[in-house]
């Protein structure tokens, strides 16, 4: 691909064998075959490595250690419930993380204001889209949305009345696939609807993200 340099698509196929790993980790630990403690462990590790991120970024030295020893504490503490709960722990994880993207897609389209897909269309192209992808962009960021909010209902269905096995063959085998099938939908719908000068790549809307976080560096 255009772009992409060996070093990339080598950090790529890296990510990408780690998320395999865990989902097919997580759909041992979930259906109940794998041990407790490592069970409760894969599951808080994406969200503890979303708080240390974010502790990190506080830059205090005082409040990244005051930060890191509540979290140490509130494992302690909660870890022997934790380890009672384990598939409504990953039902929770499963759940937050779609109705988060929901969100990040959807509180786009509210308030007139430009959606999510259009900002990325527009960072592809240097700031300037056409009136026909700017439609085309809205609906496909209203579509990310539905999907997200569609797996988050489907998952609820199937925790509630399913066992933990079906239910995670859907939220940890599955999701995947289906996010595959969704990324593959809309490339082919895009040069079905879209004129040769409005499409834009995977490639091409990193490159336009980078250049626009390189333009809000401060000189």
């Amino acid at each position: 691909m255009k772009g992409l340099t060996p070093a990339a698509i080598l950090r790529g196929l890296a990510v990408g064998g780690l998320i395999v790993a865990w989902a097919l980790l997580a759909h041992y630990g979930s259906a109940g075959n794998a041990h407790s403690d490592f069970s409760v462990a894969l599951t808080i590790v994406p969200i503890l490595a979303l708080l240390i991120i974010l502790l990190w970024r506080v830059g205090h030295a005082w409040a990244i250690a005051l930060g890191g020893i509540a979290l140490l504490a509130g494992l302690a503490l909660s870890w022997p419930v934790l380890r009672q709960n384990i598939a409504l722990l990953y039902y929770l994880q499963h759940l937050g993380t779609n109705l988060a993207l929901a969100a990040l897609f959807g509180r786009t389209l509210l308030g007139g204001g430009e959606a999510l897909v259009t900002h990325f269309a527009k960072l592809a192209h240097d700031g300037q889209i056409s009136p026909a992808k700017t439609r085309y962009t809205r609906q496909v960021t209203v579509a990310w949305t539905s999907f997200f909010l569609l797996n988050a209902a489907i998952s609820s269905l199937l925790f509630g009345l399913a066992s933990p096995a079906a239910w995670s063959i859907f939220a940890n085998l599955l999701s995947l696939p289906l996010l595959a099938l969704m990324f593959a939908g809309e490339h082919l719908i895009r040069y079905r609807v879209l004129a040769a000068d409005d499409r834009s790549s995977m490639a091409d809307t990193i490159r336009g993200y980078r250049a626009s976080l390189r333009r809000r560096k401060p000189q």
